[in-house]
């Protein structure tokens, strides 16, 4: 049985860039990273080594999801279409993608409010493309900040130990 607590994230929901439900629960039982992401960043690269992990770890079970968000700078002030646009044309996302959401402050989406509270101060997204490892059974297990790529040693061993 899926642990739905809010002591899981797959307790958590979003909508899909498509404007679809997305609960986390279809997910369940799945290691997971999840990333704040931002189309004007500097960080904004980093989608490319993202696709490449989802494209390599997928079929062991590995879901990457991107959490656009403008909370930094106005970094991400298209739509969905555009954000839809930009992410497929530009580095072959097919990875899903949330709406746009909070990451930070008061309106933040519930899941952040989340982290912040399991990871403490410091795990809470401070920048755009901060990286959350949230493990099979919906807890999470370590986060890493922007400067962090995706396709570091560093990560790659995380994201290793993760899928176990």
């Amino acid at each position: 049985m899926t642990d739905r607590s809010p002591d899981s994230a797959y307790a958590f929901t979003f909508q899909s860039l498509e404007g679809k439900p997305l609960p986390l629960s279809e997910f369940a039982g799945k290691p997971m990273v999840i990333v704040n992401t931002a189309s004007k960043c500097g960080f904004t690269p980093q989608y490319a080594g993202l696709e490449a992990l989802w494209k390599a770890k997928r079929d062991k079970g590995l879901v990457v999801l991107g959490v656009p968000s403008n909370d930094f700078a106005g970094q991400e002030p298209g739509d969905a279409s555009e954000i839809k646009s930009f992410c497929e044309l530009r580095f072959g996302v097919d990875f899903p993608l949330t709406e746009k959401v909070h990451v930070t402050g008061p309106e933040a989406h519930p899941l952040f409010k989340w982290i912040g509270a399991k990871g403490g101060f410091l795990a809470k997204p401070h920048w755009n493309f901060y990286k959350y490892l949230i493990g099979p059974d919906g807890t999470l297990v370590d986060w890493f900040s922007s400067v962090t790529a995706p396709g570091s040693a560093r990560f790659a061993k995380a994201v290793d130990k993760l899928i176990g």
